[in-house]
């Protein structure tokens, strides 16, 4: 545990943390796979790997620093992106400089990076590092795992071996190529509530199978692969928007094929009809997506003409968010590595419960935190710490009578004051609850600490359970 000055310390920090909270976060996108390149040739990484920086702390971080540093104004975020085997020449990276969105993000992406064949590997990550321009380190930050594939399979995919094909619920982005020329790429995304095409940015989809047989207000969804043939439905997952119920097709030299409902691999062209509709087909023309109408062939009833807009190309894609709050911190150094909570095990319970929090990145120099009350935290690998659930009355006396259930935020705190927030919070349930038409207390006179005391008693007797929801 903290000594006590230094735990009052962080204590008072984390309270004005979850008043007020200054968040940093770094948000990678990229694809699941990647084409090797041959010879000389360079096949870029398509859709590029992206980079978004939000939250209020960046700015609050700048301005710290804009202050300590006598001379230093308008402190910028640089990044350098490359492969995980590259070692730690900045020479061998892509630079990357961030600009404001509408939005008040920064965004970047690299768009020139790929892998040879002389990388034997069938797996990599991509390693971003962050700098302030005065050369202050931020930090390092890993994609997730990138599977290495030397082109589009052309064979039928078999579902007993999954890892190149399209499950629902998955994420994916769509991008087209005029003519199949590279400098024409553009890609699925969405601007101001409205679906366009553009050379710059493109946004994830996930992608869900539907029911076709139910009314398109209920549009239920479904698990399993994606097979062409199947209705699916396309949904932002950045603003939620989506797109009408469409079918997906396979394409074939320019034709959509209405007849094949093998299940969809990574980069494999395919077009979507909107469901109902006499041929119209999603498209792209120059920056607008709007709808065209296939023709029909004349000598095999199976197959739609398309025109170039309308044929994507699919791929699957990742996302990686960290993020972490640097307004406590006392140190110049980096906030990496950024631990990532996975998952929650709970053992025991009443006073002996054991919480075990695991994921990545974990070191020895963490401690979990229920909202402002340290945890007892034992360090057990890389991927598990272990700590001690406090007891409900650590959160104030003003909580013991309480006969509900209470939720509090999950924290990882570094000892210098850097604080790591999750997705994850828990809840105290008594066990013991109200008997039926027993009115629930709705304030604890202020002149009872006799009643006070005798409610507490009963009320740390009682066992609690720890729900986790994330």
């Amino acid at each position: 545990r903290s000594n006590p000055y230094h735990a009052n310390l962080l204590r008072d920090g984390v309270r004005r943390y979850l008043q007020l909270p200054a968040e940093q976060t770094v948000l990678i996108l990229h694809a699941k796979v990647a084409q090797k390149s041959y010879g000389n040739e360079k096949r870029f990484f398509c859709p590029p790997p992206c980079v978004y920086l939000s939250g209020p702390g960046w700015k609050l971080k700048q301005e710290q620093l804009t202050a300590r540093d006598v001379g230093e104004a308008g402190l910028r975020v640089w990044g350098y992106m490359g492969l995980d085997s590259m070692g730690s020449s900045l020479m061998e990276t892509q630079k990357l400089s961030f600009e404001e969105q509408p939005d008040a993000k920064g965004f970047s992406c690299a768009k020139a990076l790929y892998i040879s064949d002389a990388d034997k590997r069938k797996h990599f990550r991509l390693v971003l590092k962050l700098f302030f321009s005065n050369g202050q380190e931020i930090g390092t930050f890993h994609s997730k795992l990138i599977k290495v594939i030397s082109k589009p399979s052309q064979k039928k995919q078999s579902l007993k071996n999954t890892d190149l094909c399209i499950s629902s619920g998955s994420k994916v982005s769509l991008f087209n190529r005029l003519r199949s020329q590279t400098v024409s790429t553009r890609y699925l995304s969405v601007e101001g509530g409205a679906f366009v095409a553009s050379a710059r940015q493109w946004a994830a989809f996930t992608l869900h199978l539907a029911d076709e047989h139910c009314p398109r207000s209920e549009f239920p969804l479904r698990e399993g692969y994606i097979r062409y043939g199947s209705v699916v439905q396309l949904i932002c997952t950045a603003t939620g928007v989506t797109l009408p119920p469409l079918i997906i097709r396979k394409v074939s030299k320019q034709y959509a094929m209405l007849d094949v409902d093998e299940p969809i691999s990574q980069l494999h062209k395919c077009a979507f009809q909107f469901q109902g509709s006499d041929r119209m087909y999603l498209c792209l023309s120059t920056e607008k997506v709007i709808q065209f109408q296939a023709s029909p062939c004349p000598k095999e009833a199976n197959r739609e003409l398309l025109n170039d807009g309308s044929c994507w190309t699919i791929i699957g894609t990742e996302t990686v968010e960290y993020s972490f709050s640097e307004s406590l911190a006392c140190s110049r150094e980096p906030v990496s590595p950024v631990p990532l909570i996975a998952a929650l095990q709970l053992s025991g319970g009443g006073d002996v419960a054991m919480l075990e929090v695991q994921g990545e990145h974990f070191h020895a120099h963490l401690k979990v935190w229920f909202g402002d009350v340290e945890a007892e935290t034992m360090y057990r690998s890389p991927k598990s710490l272990v700590c001690v659930v406090p007891d409900v009355s650590a959160f104030g006396s003003d909580w013991r009578w309480l006969r509900y259930p209470i939720t509090v935020p999950l924290l990882l705190v570094r000892d210098d004051g850097l604080i790591y927030s999750s997705s994850f919070t828990f809840t105290y349930t008594p066990e013991q609850s109200f008997l039926p038409g027993q009115p629930l207390p709705t304030e604890v006179p202020q002149d009872s600490d006799a009643l006070l005391d005798s409610i507490h008693q009963e009320f740390t007797r009682t066992n609690f359970h720890l729900f986790m929801q994330s």
